[in-house]
């Protein structure tokens, strides 16, 4: 009885069906049950930051990072449920997407992403120190709800870019 070739057999049909030997890549990240997903918004860090301001808009990057012990997964779209807090406090303004909802990003340690808040100028702006906001995968939402620390100023009109690689 040969048992080299036994378990070579073994190994190989193993890493066929998704055991030994599968990996994450950019095109397909692993979750994997032995890793908790980077994209569940208590496994993430937020905050944001001014950005330049364009053609009669403010605007603002949120960065989120994942540290490392977390499996990558995908982000699309804007960011949902957007709303602005000051203090503890809500801040009454609603806000709508912009730019294209279904391109897919890799977010998770070693991969930051970001997104823009776009705010039209205006002299009644509410000033804000937090933002809270649901994620989005490319299947739908991610359920909780993840929060970004930092100053912002923000109106009616008040529009959420789409999730984009980097910092």
């Amino acid at each position: 009885m040969r048992h080299p070739q036994w378990i070579a057999a073994l190994f190989t049909a193993t890493a066929l069906v998704g055991g030994v030997g599968t990996a994450a890549t950019a095109d397909a990240p692993a979750t994997g049950p032995q890793r908790p997903s980077a994209c569940r918004p208590a496994n993430h860090l937020a905050k944001i930051t001014a950005d330049r301001p364009s053609s009669g808009h403010r605007h603002y990057r949120v960065t989120l990072e994942a540290p490392r012990g977390y499996a990558p997964c995908r982000l699309a779209g804007s960011p949902t449920d957007v709303r602005f807090y000051r203090a503890g406090s809500p801040e009454r303004i609603t806000t709508r997407p912009y730019g294209p909802q279904h391109e897919t990003v890799v977010f998770g340690p070693g991969r930051p992403v970001h997104f823009d808040i776009q705010v039209p100028f205006s002299r009644r702006s509410a000033r804000a120190d937090e933002a809270r906001f649901t994620l989005k995968a490319p299947g739908g939402v991610i359920p909780g709800e993840s929060s970004a620390s930092g100053r912002v100023e923000v109106v009616r009109g008040t529009q959420i870019g789409p999730v984009r690689p980097g910092r």
